[in-house]
């Protein structure tokens, strides 16, 4: 993936659009294809089953009768179940009265509640699956940070001295005993500049006095930031802010929250080479302690971190249990964002549409085939999450009409679905053009600045 970053055309518009367009094609497959199995197992039969909307571009029709399909817009997809007037599962009551004995028996309307109730529940659980089935591999893969008190990978920055090694056993931080790496971090909180640490390296003693572990150096530059529009790159080292040494994150985030959203000038070692920056911090929101969220000045750029822990193998169990436990850290911080919101703690401008989920797209396949694997998994959560919504047209608005159906013995009547169906296609789709608005506000802010 991150050959895709690298394809010479207008800039990275190309990289931007494959990563997009694979990502959410994954993502809607794995979505549809949930929809799809579960209702073959409850005896429903497929009608068509598609990836994308508008202009089909392929199609193939299987032994069962199903038409699969790729269409030209990848922005969802549908599987049309027998009976169904459209992907959304609303009932073609017309069709339903002229089909045979057998035919009704394979169809999505005439089909025990239960059986559809399990068919349209299997869409976003299959997306939790599938997420949780990624975190396990990406543990597994890469191995999980060890507490042991031992360097793993050390950030190497052109101009900057850092005498650890890779392998060396942290024993004291300033004269202090450690029991993990951690307390590397911890021990450095309120500490600016250098650190004098003891180390033990091929069964010896070694004192050092080296860098502080959270130095700006720059990991990450967010999209539509202050960072992003000045230019700073990935594993640019800020060495001052007005004439200020930085000797550690620290220090930065006292100088860009005391500006009051004045000009920063930067200086800044890229590959060893000085340069100037100058900025303007905007107002962000900052997760509290608490969990709630204060807007404050950041300028958008995310810390590498010098050293790394040691990474250990993780077991077959022990990974499987990380990734259901990423999951649902990914539903959480999703509800926890959408309370703030309601609460007024953050602005719903911040939520992001297509164009900005497509530029996250490719800001993480740049980073790397791990990034953009776990970046495919985070949003396979969210619409998972998502379609439980209880709003009519999507999965959730399904569960909760047959939870009525269940209880009262009758579905609701076609009056009543007749306008709320609609209802339900129009907020989905002012939330999609509010979300779209807030994507080219953010982009005519990045082309003015």
């Amino acid at each position: 993936m991150e050959l895709i970053s690298q394809i010479p055309v207008i800039g990275g518009f190309l990289g931007t659009l494959i990563s997009f367009v694979a990502a959410l094609s994954i993502v809607v497959f794995v979505h549809e294809y949930g929809h799809y199995i579960v209702g073959r197992w409850c005896g429903i039969h497929a009608v068509r089953f598609s990836v994308g909307f508008g202009p089909v571009i392929a199609k193939r029709t299987d032994k069962r009768g199903t038409i699969w399909q790729v269409a030209a817009l990848p922005l969802g997809g549908m599987v049309q179940f027998l009976g169904d007037a459209d992907g959304a599962s609303t009932p073609d009551h017309a069709a339903v009265r002229e089909m045979s004995a057998a035919e009704k028996r394979r169809a999505f309307p005439t089909a025990a509640v239960w059986r559809r109730a399990l068919a349209v529940a299997a869409g976003p659980f299959a997306n939790f699956i599938f997420s949780a089935f990624v975190f396990m591999c990406l543990a597994m893969w890469i191995g999980q940070a060890s507490d042991r008190p031992v360097f793993g990978e050390i950030q190497d920055v052109p101009g900057l001295d850092i005498p650890v090694q890779p392998g060396d056993e942290l024993l004291t931080v300033n004269g202090e005993a450690v029991t993990e790496l951690q307390d590397f971090w911890t021990l450095t909180e309120n500490v600016a500049g250098p650190v004098a640490l003891t180390v033990r390296r091929d069964g010896e003693v070694v004192e050092l006095q080296a860098p502080h572990p959270s130095v700006t150096l720059v990991g990450r530059v967010l999209p539509y930031s202050a960072a992003r529009r000045a230019g700073l790159e990935e594993g640019d080292y800020i060495d001052t802010v007005d004439g200020r040494k930085m000797h550690s994150f620290r220090d930065l985030l006292e100088v860009v929250d005391g500006s009051d959203g004045r000009s920063l000038a930067l200086e800044v070692l890229r590959d060893g080479t000085r340069m100037d920056v100058t900025l303007q911090p905007q107002e962000s929101p900052v997760e509290l302690e608490d969990g709630g969220y204060e807007m404050r000045y950041r300028i958008g750029v995310a810390s590498a971190g010098l050293y790394q822990h040691e990474r250990v193998d993780v077991g077959l169990f022990q990974a499987a249990r990380l990734g259901v436990a990423e999951v649902w850290n990914v539903i959480y911080m999703s509800f926890s964002g959408i309370y703030h919101m309601v609460s007024g703690a953050l602005s719903p401008t911040l939520i992001q549409g297509p164009i900005g989920i497509a530029q996250m797209s490719g800001e993480t396949a740049s980073h790397g085939l791990l990034d953009f694997i776990k970046f495919v998994a985070v949003i396979s959560t969210a619409i998972g999450m998502i379609n439980l919504f209880p709003v009519p047209v999507l999965d959730g608005g399904h569960l909760v009409m047959f939870a009525y159906e269940a209880v009262r013995g009758k579905a609701p009547s076609e009056k009543f679905m007749g306008w709320i169906m609609p209802t339900g296609l129009a907020l989905v789709l002012l939330l999609m053009l509010f979300a779209t608005y807030n994507d080219i506000v953010r982009l005519a802010a990045d082309f003015t600045s």
